[in-house]
């Protein structure tokens, strides 16, 4: 029988850093998200994960970026409220669909399974460190601006994060 893990949501997290202006990252984040994994076992070879995060929860401590981020320029956030992230299998990297503005395809992703642990309230926990890069325009996020100098304000590739933890299901 598979063993259900829900996400807890105060000890992760999902970042992403894009290059602005090719000359330096900028940093952001989703403040809402949820996963869950069933798994046969505690090794979690062929679990299965579900991943949903709010696109209107875009954090990049800068709010009149965060509302271009959430406009029909690049999330579309009324449109497409949530970003998606499904898989069969997890390892030392993981191969699931990731679905963004309405555009799925297939994303490999590293990841560092931290172990099993029981908190001081009982509770058994797994920790996952996950990393990978997109290419934004594969998902419709198009926009863009010319520099004077050369170059573009963002490019293409973003880099993403994760920081997960979740709580073993009774």
């Amino acid at each position: 029988m598979a063993t259900k893990w829900n996400l807890d949501p105060t000890h992760s997290e999902i970042t992403f850093k894009v290059k602005h202006m090719m000359i330096s990252n900028v940093k952001g984040s989703f403040r809402t998200f949820n996963a869950e994994i069933e798994s046969e076992d505690d090794s979690f070879a062929n679990a299965k994960t579900t991943a949903t995060i709010q696109t209107d929860s875009v954090f990049t401590n800068n709010t009149d970026r965060d509302n271009h981020l959430k406009s029909a320029e690049f999330f579309n956030a009324e449109q497409y409220p949530t970003i998606t992230f499904e898989s069969q299998a997890l390892n030392d990297k993981v191969t699931g669909n990731l679905t963004v503005n309405g555009i799925t395809k297939p994303i490999t992703l590293d990841v560092d399974f931290g172990g099993i642990n029981v908190d001081p309230w009982g509770n058994t926990k797994a920790g996952f460190s996950f990393e990978g890069k997109i290419n934004r325009k594969d998902y419709g996020l198009n926009w863009n601006a010319a520099l004077e100098a050369g170059g573009v304000m963002v490019s293409d590739e973003v880099k993403i994060a994760g920081e997960l933890q979740f709580v073993k299901q009774a």
